[in-house]
């Protein structure tokens, strides 16, 4: 569902209006950064992905089709982003944080444990998962920021999602 006004802000900010572009990317930019954290694991990495993504969405809004919405278009821009920087041979090392404290230890460990597996998953079926469970984002959606069909977004969540259970069956048990 397109929120009202958008179509005004993208045919503003085609013809270079900048402040209509950030009236665009300004309820994204968050979910753009989680998406981002979630399939590098590096924040400072995420930052400069949704940076350069929103650099590219400037560049090619005349590329975003008529009657669309801007937020799974863009999404789609930062996950293309991110798996292009994953790609890059020094940013495959995976950055835990250590925390020394016994009340978060817990949640660490099994926060860090499904970043492991989540990192386990292919590019394409991490995007998928991430995109639906950790932002929201309907199916529909999703499709739409990775250029698939819906059935093709559920087939990756559920590929994905078979390979993450084996490193997550111990906390399955608990729960």
């Amino acid at each position: 569902m397109r929120p009202p006004g958008d179509a005004d802000l993208i045919a503003r900010a085609r013809q270079r209006d900048k402040s209509a572009f950030e009236d665009l990317l300004r309820p994204v930019i968050t979910p753009a950064a989680r998406l981002a954290y979630g399939m590098l694991q590096d924040r400072s990495a995420a930052e400069d992905v949704v940076q350069e993504a929103a650099l590219r969405a400037w560049r090619r809004l005349d590329n975003i089709r008529s009657g669309s919405d801007f937020r799974p278009w863009f999404l789609g821009i930062v996950a293309n982003q991110a798996r292009s920087t994953r790609r890059a041979a020094w940013r495959s090392v995976l950055r835990l944080d250590h925390t020394t404290s016994k009340a978060y230890e817990d949640t660490t460990v099994r926060g860090a444990d499904v970043r492991r597996a989540l990192l386990r998953v292919p590019p394409d079926q991490r995007a998928a998962i991430l995109l639906h469970f950790y932002l929201d984002l309907p199916l529909n959606e999703v499709a739409i920021a990775l250029g698939i069909s819906v059935a093709g977004v559920k087939s990756r969540i559920n590929r994905g999602l078979k390979r993450m259970r084996p490193a997550l069956q111990s906390y399955e048990a608990v729960l």
